[in-house]
């Protein structure tokens, strides 16, 4: 088996703004892997500043992975254990390898087009206006689970929007789900999650930054608005089922780049089912390809949770593919792929 890697920028059609600051490109790898005449491919989406192998030498361990890709898989999988990304990758480009057409790594009614996957709409960061712009136009083309993305500089603004939204749509009408990514302080934390439960909040993520978990610990017990974990998970190897038990948090969020691709993932999923904790998957702003097998492994786990896959239209050079929504449903069409962009 032979392997190689390529950088490649996804550029975004609008800069995008979260708690961290304003998105306008996101780096991603693609690793290719060719046997007995055939290709795989996978996206090592890494995600600077919030994946736990943003590192100094993280293409030097791509590297080593295209040299040594002959070693058993679970020799492979132990050396990359800190670099949940390129796992990822890897999963995908076996698993590309192995299918008939490269890009169905999980056949089901979904890659047949026969079923989609519901997905919430996410809001960005922005001024009220243009938020208000992007919630209006999700609930015109149909969605019923809405994502805003908050913080604590911004509150007051993000809340008075949310009111609004809240005499116009009940909570049978429209799922509001918010992310604060962290900015929260202990302190205030609970004070905001109170005037959220007054607005019917599903739940929001990672109120409080990470490892604080005894603070977080104390405010899952306590909170009036369900508390998902999120970047909580990013790291983590082992001692899943022991942070679970501690914090014991209402949901968790599942991004496959950022905790070690299916096979991480599916470790919190079974031992959040076991503790009662509900869960859902998203992307992590990968490409098309990434997107592409993460929604294919998520229809297969048969969640009937609103899924935070809809991020395939933010880049302005993303790879084209079969998948496309319509509203909040996710299909998988009969286009054609093309990756001739990627020259792997």
């Amino acid at each position: 088996m032979i392997a190689n890697y390529i950088s490649y920028s996804l550029i975004f059609k609008r800069p995008s703004g979260t708690s961290r600051g304003v998105l306008h490109s996101k780096e991603t790898f693609f690793i290719s892997l060719k046997e007995n005449g055939k290709t795989g491919i996978g996206e090592c989406a890494l995600f600077r500043g919030l994946s736990c192998d943003d590192l100094p030498h993280y293409e030097q361990k791509l590297k080593w992975l295209c040299e040594n890709i002959n070693l058993d898989i679970e020799s492979l999988f132990k050396e990359l254990i800190n670099y949940p990304s390129i796992i990822f990758g890897l999963e995908q480009a076996l698993l590309s390898l192995k299918s008939e057409n490269k890009f169905t790594l999980f056949d089901s009614d979904f890659t047949k087009g026969k079923d989609y996957i519901n997905t919430n709409g996410l809001i960005w960061m922005g001024d009220k206006q243009y938020m208000k712009q992007q919630i209006d136009a999700k609930i015109k083309d149909g969605f019923s689970t809405i994502k805003l993305k908050i913080s604590s500089k911004n509150f007051d603004t993000e809340t008075s929007i949310l009111r609004e939204l809240r005499k116009m749509y009940s909570k049978e009408d429209i799922e509001l789900r918010v992310d604060a990514n962290g900015s929260f302080s202990s302190d205030s934390a609970l004070t905001k999650l109170s005037i959220l439960a007054e607005l019917d909040i599903h739940s929001i993520e990672q109120p409080i930054a990470v490892n604080n978990y005894k603070d977080m610990t104390y405010i899952c017990k306590n909170t009036p608005t369900p508390i998902a974990l999120d970047e909580e998970l990013i790291g983590i190897h082992k001692g899943e089922k022991e942070l679970l038990e501690q914090i014991k948090p209402q949901y968790i969020i599942l991004k496959p780049a950022l905790v070690g691709g299916f096979r991480g993932s599916e470790k919190w999923i079974s031992e959040a089912e076991k503790l009662g904790i509900g869960w859902w998957i998203t992307s992590a702003l990968e490409s098309n390809i990434g997107l592409n097998s993460i929604a294919q492994w998520t229809y297969t786990l048969g969640s009937k949770m609103m899924q935070g896959l809809g991020t395939g239209s933010l880049f302005t050079n993303n790879i084209e593919s079969p998948l496309y929504l319509e509203g909040q449903k996710l299909f998988y069409s009969d286009k054609k792929w093309d990756i001739s962009s990627l020259k792997l």
